[in-house]
């Protein structure tokens, strides 16, 4: 089972962390559309925080993916089961998806800047992300590993050296999930 193990934090320098990001790689952008779903009852955030995303993703080039991904619960602020397919028709698969029950709960954009490199032996993506209803700039960087425990603490310790090495102090850490902070941010303006 792959487990995702990334820590997001906001980014106060969004200049100098691009630029650190630059001594490992060249950035790719790329603009997400996420469409969050659960049942009526909130089944899946009630029991344990899981998501279900259909994901929109359109690269500078303009190529265009969407992938499904459903996120279990956390065992961790760090830590959690993902699994993740690519569609190949978005619309047909809302349509499943709404067959079974599952409605839309939430929409959003996020622009990305992705960074994908090697620490420590270590596949890592870091993302600098921009939600435009959103005031901070937000950094995620992560990594999978195959199985719960499996190398988890040295997973973790990769992602902490990366925001380590950007400048990132764990004061910056966030939990908040960002379907939380759109949400409330929409309930603020009205």
């Amino acid at each position: 089972m792959p487990i995702e193990v990334e820590r997001t934090a906001i980014v106060h320098d969004v200049q100098h962390v691009r630029t650190r990001l630059s001594a490992y790689t060249s950035g790719s952008v790329s603009t997400y559309r996420d469409v969050y779903y659960d049942w009526p009852d909130r089944a899946l955030e009630r029991d344990g925080r899981r998501e279900l995303r259909l994901r929109d993703i359109v690269e500078a080039d303009g190529a265009r993916r969407t992938l499904l991904t459903y996120k279990g619960s956390a065992t961790d602020g760090a830590v959690m089961p993902e699994f993740e397919t690519e569609v190949a028709d978005p619309d047909m698969m809302d349509m499943i998806l709404a067959g079974l029950g599952l409605g839309h709960t939430i929409a959003y954009q996020k622009l990305c800047e992705n960074f994908r490199f090697d620490v420590a032996g270590r596949s890592i993506l870091a993302t600098v992300v921009r939600v435009p209803e959103l005031e901070p700039t937000f950094i995620e960087v992560e990594t999978i590993v195959g199985s719960p425990g499996e190398d988890v603490p040295e997973a973790l310790a990769a992602v902490d050296r990366v925001l380590a090495d950007l400048g990132i102090p764990p004061a910056d850490f966030t939990t908040e999930f960002y379907i939380d902070l759109v949400t409330a941010e929409r309930h603020r303006a009205g």
